[in-house]
């Protein structure tokens, strides 16, 4: 492989999958970038923008096949595209379960599955999904969100280990909370339901659906740029760990979730040490 490679970033309209657009550029790699405009404020000869709905099996297959006529090779694929959504189980309807399934679970099933017919010619390649600590453990009004992320991680977990003897390397990226819109403006809510504003107020702090931020507040956190210069650093190592662990308190929560679930199996009988 060359120095420059070709990178398709899913979600790069803001957050993270600009800031990781901008590195990828710095280093010298060409990247396909994707969003639901289909533009971006960067005017670089090695960029390409493309429209894409992520929710949309179609589109991420011609997205994908757009990137490798325009590069003529896919060397590393991050699934990026994503949201959130706030709301105790019994709140969220049947369309706000199916959207955020569809765009935060299926739509990078869907972009790997295009990609790898190619990676596998080639010999090589890398898939980040883009997953966070939510993808670890679980928290009151954020279910949906979990489901999606957890979801990411077992069929991410499962494809490592079928396309490492193609060469082809997979990476969950698991991230604690960046200072990006994500949980302000780009945050979603589903109607809510008063019997848990209690709890609401106790766990996010306000019982206000949607709770409420200033235009262009961030939710604060570890910087964009900060985490995307981490994931080129580990994509161009020649190896690493399956789940990458970034951002300020990452660990410690990761930690905490581990050590509650091995608890929890601990006092069950044939668990114990």
């Amino acid at each position: 492989m060359t120095t420059a490679q070709a990178w398709l970033i899913t979600g790069t309209s803001s957050g993270l999958g600009l800031a990781l657009t901008k590195e990828a550029l710095a280093a010298g790699h060409h990247v396909v970038a994707t969003t639901r405009k289909g533009t971006l404020p960067i005017e670089d000869p090695r960029l390409t923008v493309i429209r894409l709905n992520p929710a949309d099996r179609e589109e991420c297959r011609r997205a994908v096949e757009e990137a490798y006529r325009v590069t003529g090779r896919l060397d590393v694929l991050v699934n990026n595209a994503g949201y959130g959504l706030v709301g105790a189980v019994e709140e969220i309807s049947e369309t706000e379960a199916r959207d955020i399934l569809d765009v935060d679970l299926l739509g990078p099933l869907w972009m790997t599955q295009a990609a790898l017919p190619i990676m596998r010619g080639q010999g090589h390649g890398h898939i980040v999904q883009i997953s966070s600590t939510g993808g670890v453990g679980a928290m009151p009004f954020l279910s949906l969100y979990n489901a999606a992320k957890w979801g990411l991680e077992g069929f991410s977990e499962a494809l490592a280990a079928e396309v490492q003897p193609m060469g082809i390397r997979v990476t969950l990226a698991e991230i604690s909370a960046m200072d990006t819109q994500w949980a302000t403006s780009g945050m979603k809510f589903s109607n809510p339901n008063s019997d848990y504003d209690e709890l609401r107020e106790q766990v996010l702090g306000t019982a206000a659906v949607p709770w409420p931020s200033e235009p262009g507040a961030t939710g604060g956190g570890t910087a964009p740029d900060d985490i995307a210069r981490s994931i080129l650093t580990h994509v161009a190592a020649d190896s690493g760990p399956l789940r990458l662990v970034l951002g300020d308190g990452a660990a410690e929560q990761i930690t905490t979730v581990l050590e509650r679930r091995k608890h929890d199996y601990s006092t069950q009988p044939g668990f114990q040490n």
